[in-house]
């Protein structure tokens, strides 16, 4: 936990407890842990589990529908740390509602997929990067933290995962006007690859010749 830089004067937003082996331990060095927990067979365990502790609150929520912003202020926080593992096949979803939200929140420590842990925190302008790199880079700084092994787990899955840190970085981009229109851009440049850039934008609702007009400005700079 050290290695997050969690302390007793901060909130921890933990997503998806299940059992609460990670739970336990945030609760060591955080002032407060929320737990927002989708299904209700874990609810009773965490109860139980965490019957005696005063730093902890479970909400029986899907982290996709809650409003962060809301849980933070009546946690009497003024911001918080989310730390989670998440499955795989939702990974993007909820990141990207953590950072589009806007929601008071510092930092994002997640275990991921390897690969996925790639393209998010793979420097623009590389191969490596897909347009989820380029929508964290809008909102965060992003650094790897430790490789997870695929032994590392009974039963061993097909895959092997990394942890990563999203730092937030408010007002990053403080130049852009219109977010939607950008990200809009990002997606179409990356959803047809083997396309000319131009011919990849079109999607926008720009035409050619505009488009060229933009890219000899911006070239001549």
């Amino acid at each position: 936990m050290k290695l997050l830089g969690i302390t007793k004067d901060e909130l921890v937003i933990e997503i998806g407890p299940g059992l609460g082996t990670l739970t336990e331990e945030i609760l060591k060095f955080a002032g407060k842990v929320i737990c927002v927990e989708l299904d209700k067979r874990m609810i009773k365990i965490l109860n139980d589990r965490f019957v005696f502790f005063d730093n902890i609150e479970i909400i029986n929520e899907d982290i996709l529908k809650i409003d962060l912003n809301e849980v933070i202020e009546k946690s009497g926080y003024k911001s918080a740390k989310v730390v989670a593992n998440l499955p795989y096949y939702i990974t993007t979803p909820i990141v990207m509602k953590l950072l589009e939200e806007e929601a008071k929140i510092e930092s994002i420590t997640v275990m991921v997929q390897k690969e996925v842990a790639d393209r998010l925190c793979a420097k623009t302008g590389t191969r490596d990067a897909g347009a989820i790199t380029y929508a964290v880079e809008y909102y965060a700084n992003a650094n790897k933290i430790v490789d997870v092994p695929r032994d590392s787990f009974i039963p061993e899955p097909n895959v092997d995962s990394e942890v990563i840190m999203l730092d937030v970085v408010e007002g990053k981009f403080k130049g852009v006007k219109d977010e939607g229109k950008l990200f809009e851009l990002i997606k179409s440049a990356f959803m047809q690859r083997r396309k000319t850039f131009i011919n990849a934008l079109q999607n926008i609702g720009i035409s050619k010749e505009k488009l060229k007009g933009i890219l000899r400005k911006i070239r001549n700079r």
